[in-house]
């Protein structure tokens, strides 16, 4: 059940080759998705046309729950990129997963936690981005000091532990589902017993690793949306 990353030095830094690959497979496939829903816009939209409407208004949903539109229109096409990417990523490791001499190649790409610490990150970062250009240096600064000056560091830890549940909570619930599919699937090569006894929770892991990828795009959105709207909302 466990396989070596294929890690290479490059420049005194280490890159794992398959979350590059995977990466680029998830950004590839939102991006021909986005082009052929795009392409040729119709007052009758095509299937493909009337879905990515949908998920624009999903995601504009999400927004207007958060904060005010006037705050958040500016944020759509981030809710939009996220929501595609990471549901893409969540699915990919999910049919199969490619292993070659030991290695693993081919993987959901948030089954790895420097892929998703990455992301929550640069949503936290984003949001400190937005805050200071918004509201100013000096008034955004205020913003750590309220109610009282004493919750400064309180509000430092709570930034570090923003990005850390972000992140960790996405990769938690991917690798795990990853994990139980190559338990199960391990089972499907112990001959015709277990291939008949497997194949029934393979389908029914399968089917909830969809629902659960589908809600767990949903909720980093959210709670993007929802740190940003703490950022550059006056009333907060």
């Amino acid at each position: 059940m466990h396989h070596e990353a294929p890690i290479v030095p490059f420049l005194g830094l280490y890159f794992n080759l398959a979350n590059v690959l995977m990466i680029t497979v998830a950004s590839l496939i939102v991006f021909i998705i986005a082009v052929l829903s795009t392409r040729t816009l119709a007052m009758k939209p095509s299937g493909i046309q009337n879905f990515m409407e949908w998920v624009m208004d999903f995601v504009k949903n999400i927004i207007n729950s958060a904060m005010d539109w006037k705050d958040g229109g500016r944020f759509h096409v981030l809710g939009i990129t996220l929501i595609m990417y990471i549901f893409v990523s969540n699915m990919l490791g999910l049919p199969f997963s490619i292993v070659i001499d030991g290695t693993l190649w081919w993987k959901s790409p948030t089954a790895d936690p420097v892929v998703t610490m990455t992301l929550a990150t640069m949503v936290v970062l984003l949001s400190h981005y937005y805050g200071v250009k918004l509201k100013g240096t000096a008034a955004y600064g205020r913003e750590f000091l309220k109610p009282f000056s004493f919750m400064f560091p309180i509000k430092i830890i709570e930034e570090f532990a923003n990005t850390l549940t972000l992140g960790l909570r996405l990769y938690g619930n991917i690798y795990a589902g990853e994990i139980l599919l190559t338990l199960i699937a391990g089972s499907l090569a112990t001959g015709i017993g277990g291939t008949l006894a497997a194949i029934v929770p393979m389908l029914a892991w399968q089917g909830f690793s969809i629902f659960v990828g589908a809600i767990q795009s949903f909720i980093f959105v959210m709670l993007t949306m929802v740190y940003l709207s703490h950022k550059v909302s006056a009333d907060h």
